[in-house]
């Protein structure tokens, strides 16, 4: 399969967004770990029709005009990665998860510590909304990006949140199921 790359300048710093013919199949970092994503050899498109559309998807969501994504994707992985992911992606805009309420959500409540391995080999940063999942006791854990910028996107979307239906974000908490803003950094 051939993958195809576009840099694209962001508020969090440079990403390069892989695709195939088939979807985008990867959202990299400027200061990415080689090791942690599966490398692809892409050659540079800077105008296949996904990668342009990533682009401009992810520029509304850095101006506060998208909280969802649309874009096809490639998940490369092993399948309970790609269960894990998938499980990311239906997080709400501005909500977060813990690590244990993923690993109830794919039917292997033992497995947190996979989950999290899994989360950190998340291929599609931002879109397979790894940074919406934080540990149990509310407090932001690892992120490819950065702890910086997983609180800047966290941030973001309670701010649009905020200025949408003049609410603070709900969060779930995982041990009481009761709904809130409990987590000081998402005001």
């Amino acid at each position: 399969m051939n993958y195809f790359f576009k840099r694209i300048p962001s508020p969090v710093g440079e990403l390069t967004a892989i695709a195939s013919d088939t979807g985008l199949a990867a959202l990299l970092w400027e200061n990415e770990n080689p090791r942690r994503v599966r490398q692809m050899s892409p050659q540079e498109d800077p105008t296949h029709p996904i990668l342009l559309e990533t682009a401009r998807q992810l520029n509304e969501y850095f101006s506060g005009k998208r909280s969802r994504f649309d874009l096809p994707l490639d998940f490369i992985g092993t399948d309970f990665q790609k269960k894990v992911w998938q499980a990311l992606l239906e997080i709400p805009f501005g909500e977060t998860r813990s690590y244990a309420q993923i690993a109830h959500q794919i039917g292997h409540p033992t497995a947190v510590r996979a989950v999290g391995a899994a989360n950190g080999k998340n291929p599609i940063s931002i879109i397979a909304a790894c940074h919406r999942v934080i540990g149990s006791d509310g407090k932001l854990t690892g992120f490819a990006g950065g702890l910086a910028v997983k609180a800047l996107l966290l941030r973001l979307e309670a701010t649009h949140i905020h200025r949408e239906t003049k609410q603070a974000p709900l969060i779930t908490d995982e041990k009481t199921g009761d709904r809130g803003n409990k987590f000081g950094y998402l005001v």
